[in-house]
C-alpha cells in the first residue's frame, strides 16, 4: 500500500490506477451486455484487483463501504456485477454484495432494484427452471449510469477534501 502519498495526487493516482496497466490499455474495461456467464474464479479475482487498486490509489489501509453508501448505489453496483459476470442471478449477486462490501442485503433490497432496471430496458431478464438469470440489455445506459454517478462521487469527495485545510 501507498500510505505515505500527498493528498493531492489521491484523484490523480486513482485515474491511473483505474485506467492504466502495463500495456497502456484500459485495465478494467467491461465487456457489456455478453449474455454470456463468465467463470466465478475470473469475476472474483477482477473484483478483488479493482478492490486493490482502489486502495492502492487512496491514502489509507483498506478501502470500506458502508453498507448505507452500497445501498444508495445499488443500481450502479449491480450493474457492475452483472456486467462482470455476463449473465447472474440474485443469489450471486447477494452473494457478491456480502462478500466484496460486506453489505447485507436482504432479497427484499436487491430484487427490486433488478426489477425496476428490468422496467427501463437496462437489463434483460431470462427465466430459467428455478430462478432469473439477469444480463445487460442497454450498454449505453449502463455506462451513462456508472459515470453520472461516478462522477456525482468524485464531486462530492473533491468538496470535502477542498474543505479539510480549513479545519
Amino acid at each position: 500500500m501507498r500510505n505515505n502519498k500527498e493528498p493531492s495526487s489521491v484523484f490523480s493516482d486513482l485515474t491511473a490506477a483505474a485506467t492504466d496497466d502495463d500495456s497502456g490499455t484500459d485495465q478494467y474495461e467491461l465487456t457489456i451486455g455478453s449474455a454470456e456467464k463468465v467463470n466465478d474464479q475470473s469475476v472474483e479475482r477482477e473484483l478483488d484487483e479493482m478492490l486493490e487498486s482502489v486502495e492502492d490509489a487512496l491514502p489509507t489501509d483498506e478501502a470500506e463501504f458502508d453498507e448505507e453508501i452500497i445501498k444508495e448505489n445499488l443500481d450502479e453496483v449491480l450493474l457492475m456485477l452483472i456486467s462482470l459476470r455476463g449473465e447472474t442471478h440474485g443469489k450471486e449477486l447477494i452473494s457478491d454484495l456480502t462478500r466484496l462490501f460486506d453489505a447485507q442485503l436482504s432479497p427484499g433490497t436487491v430484487y427490486p432494484g433488478l426489477h425496476s432496471l428490468e422496467e427501463e430496458d437496462v437489463l434483460h431478464m431470462h427465466k430459467k427452471v428455478r430462478t432469473k438469470e439477469y444480463s445487460i440489455n442497454d450498454e449505453r445506459e449502463v455506462r451513462m449510469s456508472v459515470e453520472r454517478t461516478m462522477l456525482q462521487h468524485l464531486a462530492f469527495g473533491y468538496l470535502l477534501y477542498s474543505f479539510l485545510p480549513r479545519l
